[in-house]
């Protein structure tokens, strides 16, 4: 298990030094919002191993964030699921009538979301304005009191309400969650 560098400084503000445009936005976005937040910031973390030390100082259960494309590259889907949960296409694709699922290109996550390999979270999806990626969330996630996600980059991490996430960030840009159950039968 690798370990990352982690300022153990919880803020509960947005940055003050300087940041990515695309990261900047995401705290407008927050603030324009009144969400609150605790953000912990981190060298990048690229894989679900690397955050469970964001996770326990959060005191966070770390989602995990797929973006997935079908075989013809004309439907995108941003998975949000446990991290210790298992990812089996086979579910998925039955519960959403999408076969040969496959894990879109980072051109794609560029193009729509803003965003680079590592960094996938659900705050992405503010960069999707024409909603070209459905949001599908696993049942399980819902049942968290909190999300933990990135602001759109991987050198960050942020604590938020889950029911702020579903009732004010999603209404606000515009993205309806597909709750799916990615239980094995």
């Amino acid at each position: 298990m690798s370990t990352i560098n982690l300022d153990p400084t919880l803020y509960t503000t947005r940055p003050t030094d300087e940041r990515l445009p695309k990261e900047a936005r995401v705290y407008d976005l927050l603030e324009s919002l009144r969400v609150p937040f605790i953000r912990v910031d981190h060298e990048a973390t690229a894989t679900i191993e690397a955050c469970l030390e964001v996770e326990k100082l959060l005191d966070i259960a770390i989602c995990k964030n797929l973006f997935l494309t079908n075989a013809q590259k004309s439907g995108f889907y941003l998975l949000m699921m446990p991290g210790e949960k298992h990812f089996a296409t086979k579910i998925l694709s039955k519960q959403i009538g999408s076969a040969r699922l496959s894990f879109a290109g980072p051109e794609y996550m560029e193009k729509y979301l803003d965003i680079t390999p590592g960094a996938v979270s659900v705050l992405g999806l503010m960069n999707d304005p024409d909603n070209m990626v459905e949001l599908l969330i696993d049942r399980d996630v819902v049942q968290h009191e909190v999300i933990g996600c990135h602001p759109c980059v991987n050198t960050s991490s942020l604590k938020l309400k889950t029911s702020d996430v579903l009732d004010v960030i999603l209404p606000a840009i515009h993205h309806e969650p597909r709750y799916v159950d990615l239980t094995e039968a």
